[in-house]
């Protein structure tokens, strides 16, 4: 079986692709590892195609920039991984989009 770790990736090595207040849609459907107070392990948090902003931004392993978005639909904000975001607008800048599709499996 051929899982894809992120192993070779560092993102913090350059600036997040995302910014505060760009508008972003969800890639794929999320669902809860434990780690989103309220719900069960395994429940869905957001679905493929649902449109949000991003709050916050964090870091994750000194290797990952997590995006903090708030979803339109739910009001719930979602910790979310770069690759599982697409860009609609933004508020200051266009994502690096040689960047997102260099180290999308």
């Amino acid at each position: 079986m051929n899982v894809s770790r992120d192993s070779d990736v560092v993102e913090l090595d350059g600036p997040p692709v995302y910014d505060y207040g760009d508008k972003v849609r969800a890639r794929r459907t999320v669902r809860n590892d434990g780690t989103f107070p309220g719900k069960d392990v395994g429940d869905i948090l957001v679905t493929k195609g649902a449109e949000g902003y991003v709050v916050s931004i964090g870091t994750f392993l000194q290797r990952f920039y997590i995006y903090g978005v708030e979803f339109i639909e739910t009001g719930r904000r979602v910790g979310m991984k770069r690759k599982e975001l697409e860009a609609l607008s933004s508020a200051n800048h266009q994502p690096n989009e040689a960047l997102l599709e260099s180290h999308d499996p």
